[in-house]
């Protein structure tokens, strides 16, 4: 068997979180099959979850990744993987972050880092390139995230031989909030690895923070010279491609996407909001009037990384709110003050909460008033534009205060406790609400969605050649679109590489530019064929985990009540929707490529080919 590349530090820990620690050595023949990133986290939990383990069991794992090309000169490599069993979808999720923190962890070595059982009192696990050890911190108990990265970074590094770098989750993930995130702050971004929960399985373990001490693994790569050409080939048209992100960051996407008729507002019930109400929380307003700095991560000159401030809301150097933040906290809300949007979007990031389902789960919360099935008993702040009742929603969701108590568990167990009429007015699927990108208004996101390893998430089929008009509104070809798609992704969360330098610079689909990078960093010969092989492994075996779990059938592949049923009733977009047999025909066609079977399970015959049968033992 060949030996494992260079570029790879080629070790896994495991913490086990009662104090054991082990290493054990990456397969060569592994990196080959899943690359790194993504496909290590779907590994470790495919290898040590058990089947009927609750999220919130010590069972579950914490899997901290990162891909061949950290530490490379490849372009925003800087980003890490967190993989876990959702508690919100019961199924395998992995979240991405940028910053500093994954960087950090290739110079250890270890490629893979998971964190096994429970601490047996609040605790940080603190890694260097000899292992870990786990710190009990009680006093952590209740600080955000940002206080918990300044404190448990002062205290790692009094006893560091080199620099740290801490990742966090709040009071949201001590108290098992469902969408409970994790931040990181760096000296250069803060990176938050946000949607599925990965802050409260955290939480569900003792674990207050992961700390980072920098060794001294340099990867080796194969082809240095090749790969430096490659980079520098393509800075050109990245950078031009990027001069939105570069001005405004993801929030300059309201106003174009608003234009379209396919920005949810009202908890989806219309999809375009006035010009004056888009213009107040638009990319321009916030740039002209909030902005204080543009920050960056790691090996990445987009800098698409924006800090606001609102002096009357005490807020400095805050987090710019992205795009997908504004669609959930302000237009599915209707708040349109800006000052308020900022205030409830820092607050999410420092109490460690999801932004998107967050501000989804209190739309729905508000349609549900509106409609008589929540009164003012249930709160008094459900009214459709209530801003400061917005901000205290945060406050008490995240301590799981009175009706706070009911949204932490996120909008699909909140209609579970409310008449049936509820399900009529959520907005997600499969446990996890939508992402801002229109699953009436975008064909490709009607399969994608429905047929998301992660439920809701956009990063699984991705909306970004919609907007150019592939896919959007036909269904030939849209399935089979959908899942290349979905192979780019992980492919993409594999290498590790950012997703908006993925697609302004290296190509929107799997291209014969992502072969020649891996080939060059790593040695190996792969056809391009073979490497979009390794993100359709990678799928399959996502799908492989939710279909032992219990939580991917053909029955689950689906699309929520108003996706099916009502049309978009107005603007540019008028008319537009997925109705059950439009779906169904999809997902026959949808399976039929992937060679699955008419149930939505990966047959034996095609995982043989995927050269992962013993997998599916």
């Amino acid at each position: 068997m060949a030996d494992l590349p260079p570029v790879y530090g080629g070790q896994a820990l495991h913490v086990h979180l009662d104090g054991e620690t082990r290493v054990e050595d990456i397969d060569p023949a592994d990196a080959r099959r899943f690359l790194g990133g993504n496909g290590f986290a779907a590994r470790a939990v495919h290898d040590h979850v058990p089947p009927a383990a609750d999220p919130f069991d010590p069972e579950n794992v914490v899997a901290f990744t990162v891909g061949p090309m950290n530490g490379t000169p490849f372009q925003s490599t800087s980003r890490g993987v967190v993989g876990f069993v959702s508690p919100q979808t019961n199924g395998f999720f992995d979240s991405t972050f940028g910053g500093t923190f994954p960087r950090a962890q290739k110079t250890t070595g270890f490629e893979s880092i998971v964190l096994h059982g429970a601490a047996p009192e609040l605790s940080y696990v603190h890694v260097d390139s000899e292992g870990a050890r786990v710190e009990p911190a009680p006093d952590l108990a209740g600080l955000d995230t940002y206080e918990t990265c300044a404190e448990v970074e002062e205290r790692a590094a009094a006893d560091a031989d080199s620099d740290v770098h801490v990742i966090a989750t709040g009071p949201a993930g001590e108290n098992l909030v469902r969408f409970a995130c994790l931040l990181h702050d760096s000296e250069m971004r803060e990176g938050v690895a946000g949607r599925g929960g990965a802050g409260a399985v955290l939480g569900s373990k003792n674990v207050k923070a992961v700390v980072i001490e920098e060794g001294e693994f340099d990867p080796e790569v194969a082809a240095d010279g090749d790969l430096r050409s490659l980079v520098g080939d393509r800075m050109g048209p990245l950078m031009a491609e990027t001069e939105m992100l570069q001005e405004y960051g993801t929030s300059g996407l309201v106003n174009p996407i608003n234009e379209m008729g396919k920005l949810g507002r009202r908890n989806n019930q219309v999809e375009q909001s006035g010009d004056e109400e888009a213009e107040a929380i638009s990319g321009e307003r916030l740039r002209e009037e909030y902005v204080t700095e543009d920050t960056t991560c790691a090996n990445c000159a987009v800098a698409c990384g924006k800090h606001v401030t609102v002096e009357a809301e005490g807020v400095t150097d805050a987090k710019i709110p992205e795009f997908e933040s504004l669609f959930g906290t302000a237009t599915m809300t209707e708040v349109f003050d800006l000052d308020r949007v900022v205030k409830v979007n820092d607050l999410c990031d420092r109490l460690g909460m999801d932004t998107i389902s967050f501000g989804v789960s209190v739309a729905f919360a508000r349609e549900c008033y509106e409609k008589g099935l929540l009164t003012d008993d249930d709160s008094p702040h459900l009214d459709f534009g209530d801003a400061d009742g917005l901000v205290e929603l945060a406050r008490r969701v995240a301590h799981r205060e009175g009706f706070g108590d009911r949204l932490a568990e996120g909008s699909f167990r909140l209609a579970d406790s409310l008449d049936d009429e509820a399900d009529e007015y959520l907005h997600g699927v499969k446990g996890l609400e939508f992402a801002a990108h229109s699953p009436r208004g975008l064909k490709g996101m009607s399969i994608g969605y429905a047929t998301a390893t992660r439920g809701g998430s956009h990063h699984d089929t991705r909306p970004t050649l919609q907007y150019d008009g592939e896919h959007d509104e036909t269904t030939e070809g849209t399935p089979e679109f959908a899942a290349r798609t979905q192979h780019f992704t992980a492919l993409g969360d594999s290498l590790t590489q950012c997703r908006f330098v993925s697609e302004a610079g290296w190509g929107k689909r799997v291209t014969d530019r992502y072969r020649d990078a891996i080939n060059a960093a790593t040695g190996w010969d792969l056809s391009t064929e073979d490497v979009e092989r390794i993100g359709e492994r990678v799928y399959n075996l996502e799908r492989l985990i939710n279909v032992e779990r219990g939580v991917a059938r053909r029955e689950t592949d689906t699309l929520s009540h108003r996706i099916m049923h009502e049309p978009i009733p107005d603007g540019p977009a008028e008319g537009m929707y997925c109705p059950p047999e439009e779906l169904d025909a999809m997902l026959d066609e949808y399976y039929d490529f992937r060679g699955w079977d008419d149930d939505g399970i990966p047959t034996a015959e095609r995982l043989d080919t995927l050269d992962m049968a013993e997998l599916a033992d």
